[in-house]
């Protein structure tokens, strides 16, 4: 899978069959890179690290991943965006 921003990430979880374990997702997404302000990260790699055992839909999963991106991640002043 090619590499994709953080605000394009609602298509690679869409893709995922739920609900699913935090396991599961994690395997599927481990060859996905996550393009973030401050560099990139695994998605795989950040989904293993979240708190949940199990993801219910696109939005449980993209809430757990919002907690355990650094919070430079999704901002200024490397924003790239044009949000803000």
């Amino acid at each position: 899978m090619p590499d994709v921003k953080l605000s394009r990430i609602d298509s690679v979880l869409a893709d995922l069959e739920y609900p699913i374990t935090n396991g599961r997702a994690a395997s599927e997404l481990a060859d996905v890179t996550l393009l973030l302000a401050d560099g990139q990260r695994n998605l795989g790699d950040l989904v293993a690290k979240s708190g949940s055992d199990r993801f219910v839909s696109t939005e449980d999963l993209q809430s757990e991943l919002n907690n355990v991106l650094p919070r430079e991640a999704v901002g200024e002043p490397y924003q790239s965006e044009g949000e803000g």
